[in-house]
């Protein structure tokens, strides 16, 4: 990688995430009148209409199993997706989908995704980057405040998607989960037949009424703060983050939702952890 590309790569990465923080402050401001819409889920609905999909088996963090549902009204629009999908010779992956308050501030602090931000707000800074920075950009990448988190809302669902006849992944430049300049949807760091897939997942996607968030190739979401803003939308939006009953399928909003899931001290705490994991790695190596 040459000087120059670098630097243009972290320019475009400080770009991005300086949009994507304005964009919060945005969302932040939105009036959500929670409507009280229960859950579906998402395995059982594509059983029940016949269509191929998949879901990640993985834990979401530590022990923390992934919770393929989301709101009731949304479960149609992901079958039409994957139908979609399933007709063109793809297999829609469900990544992730509602998320309880403790999985998101889980996430926020797992080591692997924590560490690679850390890393990319070193290479931005040019040294240890201040608290706040690292914190700002978690806000952008892994929704550190219950109300732009839109999985919190039961709205959003993170997504991969494979071909039908070998199993291969439909390739969008990198893996779920990238924490990079090449995350945003449109980055120019991605090769060109990656871009056009990840076009193409997004027009099937937003056919049915969902929103692809701007800073990363994998989120869509809907009917919630965020959707309304991307779309243009002064209404008050009709999700927000709760609490989700399953057994008897009822939602209280979250008391607060603009309380940051893990405060300024405890992410000092972490990049000192995420500090030491580095210093660790590197003397073994």
């Amino acid at each position: 990688m040459t000087d120059a590309n670098e630097a243009a790569r972290r320019a475009y990465w400080a770009d991005q995430m300086q949009a994507g923080y304005d964009l919060i402050q945005r969302i932040l401001t939105l009036e959500v009148r929670e409507c009280g819409e229960g859950f579906a889920s998402i395995p059982d609905a594509a059983q029940a209409a016949g269509i191929e999909m998949l879901f990640s088996q993985t834990k979401i963090a530590g022990e923390l199993d992934r919770i393929y549902f989301m709101r009731e009204s949304l479960v149609k629009d992901v079958m039409a997706v994957g139908r979609t999908m399933n007709d063109r010779g793809w297999i829609l992956k469900i990544e992730d989908g509602y998320r309880t308050l403790e999985m998101q501030g889980t996430l926020v602090r797992k080591p692997e995704l924590f560490d690679a931000i850390l890393r990319k707000c070193i290479w931005e800074f040019g040294g240890i980057p201040p608290v706040e920075l690292v914190f700002r950009r978690a806000l952008v990448l892994i929704a550190n405040i219950p109300k732009i988190g839109t999985h919190m809302s039961g709205s959003a669902i993170d997504i991969s998607v494979f071909r039908r006849d070998d199993g291969t992944e439909v390739w969008r430049g990198n893996p779920y989960l990238e924490m990079s300049e090449r995350t945003p949807m449109r980055s120019p760091f991605v090769e060109p037949e990656a871009l056009q897939n990840r076009l193409e997942i997004m027009g099937m996607l937003e056919a049915q009424g969902f929103i692809h968030f701007p800073f990363e190739f994998w989120h869509y979401n809907q009917g919630d703060a965020m959707g309304n803003i991307l779309t243009g939308r002064t209404e008050p939006a009709r999700f927000g983050p709760v609490h989700w009953d399953p057994k008897t399928n009822q939602v209280t909003a979250v008391a607060d939702p603009l309380s940051p899931l893990n405060p300024l001290p405890r992410f000092e705490a972490e990049i000192a952890a995420a500090l030491e994991r580095a210093r660790v790695r590197e003397s073994s190596n």
